[in-house]
């Protein structure tokens, strides 16, 4: 009985006070959000660009931060026209989309270098911006987060079909008729949509974590496509509690605790499996 209650204690000793309900909220919302989403860049091989458009929504957040803009917004137009610059860039196959994706990536970075240098210094303050501060999540921070998670979500469940046979079959995507490059430039935009709304809880630095870890352990469970994208949903959901948790207890920053969490998990699933197929 005494271990039940100091269970509850446990779990419940954070919960007491606002910010953290709030921090909480928002890694179970980006958890989920980055392993459904994340599911397309696993299956596409696309984790290089989903590292790199991470990286490159530098620019906007450090202008917005510099004018007292909204973050959120600066690097959501960032990661749009990196997401578009690149697509357009690997258009008809001109350019190889590695390539593309390498000049795109070093380029912005180094524009959001040059820019927060104009500051006067590297502020302590975009700290949270590359590793996440799940304390500092505020009531806007919380709309936000929540109306790209449903922007990003419903595209995806909108577009499922066509996201499908665009993976996994391009030339049936051809004789279907499909407006494969259009599918293409806005599934770039919905993981760069991912992408930002995690700017508060795991940070640019560690983003791609979220992106990929999920979304491999759930390929390693299941098969389907729309069963992957449940239990990676799931597990990044969970992870992030725990990482949360992990995070407030050992008192060190909140993304490094989710990414070691969903990495360790991915580890055991990853022994397991291979334990079972001896």
């Amino acid at each position: 009985m005494g271990n039940g209650f100091d269970l509850i204690a446990l779990l419940g000793e954070p919960l007491q006070y606002s910010f953290m309900q709030r921090g909480m909220f928002a890694v179970l919302l980006i958890g989920a959000i980055s392993g459904v989403v994340g599911c397309y860049v696993v299956v596409r091989g696309m984790a290089f660009f989903g590292d790199a458009l991470a990286h490159s929504i530098l620019p906007g957040v450090a202008v917005a931060y510099i004018t007292g803009g909204d973050l959120f917004l600066g690097g959501l137009a960032a990661g749009i026209s990196a997401a578009v610059g690149i697509g357009w860039l690997t258009r008809e196959e001109r350019i190889k989309e590695d390539t593309a994706v390498g000049v795109v990536f070093a380029g912005m970075f180094a524009l959001g270098i040059a820019i927060i240098s104009t500051a006067g210094s590297y502020s302590v303050d975009l700290a949270h911006i590359l590793f996440g501060d799940v304390l500092g999540v505020g009531e806007s921070d919380l709309t936000m987060i929540a109306a790209l998670g449903v922007l990003a979500l419903g595209a995806t469940l909108l577009f499922y079909k066509e996201f499908l046979i665009l993976s996994f079959d391009a030339g049936l995507a051809q004789t279907l008729k499909l407006p494969g490059e259009a599918l293409r430039l806005l599934l770039l935009a919905l993981v760069a949509v991912t992408i930002v709304a995690s700017l508060q809880t795991v940070g640019l630095a560690l983003m791609v974590a979220m992106l990929v870890t999920p979304a491999a352990t759930a390929r390693l469970l299941v098969r389907r496509l729309h069963h992957m994208m449940i239990v990676a949903g799931l597990l990044g959901a969970l992870s992030g509690i725990a990482g949360f948790y992990f995070s407030y207890y050992l008192d060190i920053p909140s993304g490094p605790a989710i990414v070691l969490t969903v990495t360790v998990l991915f580890l055991a699933v990853f022994g397991l499996v291979q334990i079972r197929r001896r």
